[in-house]
């Protein structure tokens, strides 16, 4: 099992927009491809402001570039990230994997 932890660093005064849009054309199409995230955040008062970060599980690397290649073909994802990055500074990804003591349901 992996977990892609991705943190987006939204444009100031900008964040309602960004999620209202994620809301209703993003993650409607994410789910169909990515299954429900792990967890979803905004971070709008301590740490870094404006940013939002996404907690998605998958079982290999190859799971992920499978499941991540189907939702870049679909065309209502394309038709989201322009939208979507206009809104956006910045972008990190991490790939993390459980420490082999902890064991999850």
């Amino acid at each position: 099992m992996i977990i892609d932890h991705r943190t987006y660093q939204v444009k100031m005064g900008k964040m309602q927009e960004y999620l209202k849009l994620y809301e209703t054309e993003g993650f409607p199409v994410q789910k169909t491809y990515l299954g429900e995230p792990l967890g979803w955040y905004v971070c709008a008062d301590i740490g870094p402001l404006n940013s939002v970060v996404h907690l998605w599980k998958y079982e290999s690397i190859a799971d992920r570039a499978e499941r991540r290649g189907k939702l870049l073909a679909d065309p209502a994802w394309q038709a989201f990230l322009p939208k979507a990055q206009a809104l956006l500074e910045a972008q990190e990804n991490k790939i993390l994997s459980p420490a082999p003591f902890f064991k999850q349901d």
